[in-house]
């Protein structure tokens, strides 16, 4: 028998581990592994990257010498195969086909140069 003048024992932390009720085991998840992650982050930083190399050349053949307007669309035509090989880049990274019309995406920013430069 307990002793009816003995406090009840304490609450226990929840932070601590119960024996009598442990922790369930985690389940696997469903998301996705190390390896897809690390692709999906590689084709953003790579995408990204060439996107604004791509933008930069838009803006550099925007403040050319305008006495040679070839030479600004020139730049602008590189910017526009750059901003496509960075699109085609982030599909090879994930091991898909190159070749789907989201490879007119990266002629945005050449469209957008030469809007400014026409």
């Amino acid at each position: 028998m307990s002793d009816p003048a003995a406090p009840p024992p304490p609450p226990r932390r929840r932070h601590l581990m119960d024996p009598n009720a442990p922790r369930p085991t985690p389940r696997p998840s469903s998301g996705m592994s190390m390896g897809q992650v690390q692709r999906w982050v590689m084709s953003v930083l790579a995408v990204t990257t060439i996107g604004h190399l791509s933008a930069g050349l838009v803006v550099a053949a925007i403040y050319l010498d305008t006495t040679r307007p070839g030479a600004q669309v020139g730049v602008d035509v590189i910017a526009g195969i750059i901003g496509v090989l960075g699109v085609a880049a982030g599909f090879l990274i994930h091991q898909k086909s190159p070749l789907r019309p989201w490879l007119l995406l990266g002629l945005l920013p050449a469209l957008v140069g030469l809007y400014f430069i026409l």
